[in-house]
């Protein structure tokens, strides 16, 4: 499947690895967070502006908060931003060695609890975890896993998913929108690895990020696929969606309707021929889509 039109958000320039697409509804506004280059970003699509406001660490993953503040992970912490100051309000210390690890994709369940995972700088080992920040406590749920990523609900908010991004794999959990519990962790899906020689021919790339559309089906970007692909409720791939760079890392539904689709991407050490072939590599790509998205769900004020 090839979406029409794919286009990079108009004068906005790339950044080194984009992440956490995120469409604030109220505002008509779209966020996201470059991690090398410490920075948080804004797009308004009514008047093209552009801001961006360079943080302290290297920021994860970034969430709305009623009345228009954000909740940042990054790794030195979970914080407190306000856009408006451009400062931020540290709520919680890494619980982890920031020296190994940090906060990475993360986003808020229907409940308006942030769900934010680490990865570990050392791919080897998998001692990367799912935290839980709720009622001012950051409470470790899940780990085993070395690069955690692709966290979504399904439109029912019973299913969580979640990934490995290193191990090729995406799981299922069960979730108790009550009080917040996982359950039944099992597989959802498994991509082939990446060939032992590290060449890319042939190879459909590792889940990262993603997103739930209305009809639940499964979003997720596959790095160094060059490629979405969407799932269904059963893990069984419906549509391929090719894209015009190597890297995507998370895709995001917004505009009025939910049915434009934003994809972050990244150009982070990609070789320079690919570079140079791939113009568009590290910008924020978006195209319409026939089935419209799931909104964001804003954090516990």
């Amino acid at each position: 499947m090839h979406l029409p039109g794919w286009q990079p958000l108009p004068g906005v320039p790339p950044s080194e690895l984009g992440e956490s697409p995120c469409w604030l509804p109220d505002e008509r506004a779209l966020l996201w967070v470059d991690i090398p280059g410490q920075a948080l970003h804004e797009w308004r699509p009514a008047d093209g502006r552009h801001r961006h406001w360079s943080l302290a660490s290297e920021p994860g993953c970034v969430a709305p908060l009623p009345g228009g503040a954000l909740l940042l992970a990054a790794r030195d912490g979970l914080w407190r931003f306000d856009r408006g100051r451009g400062d931020r309000q540290r709520l919680a210390a890494p619980p982890y060695d920031p020296a190994a690890q940090r906060f990475n994709d993360g986003k808020c369940d229907p409940q308006g609890r942030l769900w934010v995972g680490t990865i570990c700088d050392d791919r080897s080992r998998p001692e990367a975890a799912l935290y839980r920040w709720a009622d001012g406590r950051l409470d470790r749920m899940a780990g085993g896993i070395t690069v955690s990523n692709g966290l979504a609900w399904s439109p029912d908010g019973r299913t969580m998913y979640w990934s490995d991004t290193a191990a090729h794999v995406v799981h299922a959990l069960d979730f108790d929108g009550h009080d917040g519990s996982l359950s039944r962790r099992r597989e959802f899906a498994r991509f082939a690895p990446k060939p032992d020689d590290g060449g890319l021919a042939g190879y459909g790339g590792r889940p990262d990020g993603a997103a739930v559309d209305v009809e639940g089906a499964y979003w997720v970007a596959m790095f160094e696929g060059q490629r979405l692909l969407r799932l269904s409720p059963a893990g069984r791939v419906l549509q391929e969606v090719a894209l015009p760079v190597r890297c995507p890392t998370m895709p995001c539904f917004g505009g009025n309707d939910l049915r434009t689709l934003f994809v972050t991407t990244s150009r982070k050490q990609r070789p320079a021929d690919e570079r140079a072939d791939q113009p568009w590599a590290g910008c924020v790509l978006m195209a319409r889509v026939e089935v419209p998205g799931l909104p964001v769900h804003h954090a516990q004020p």
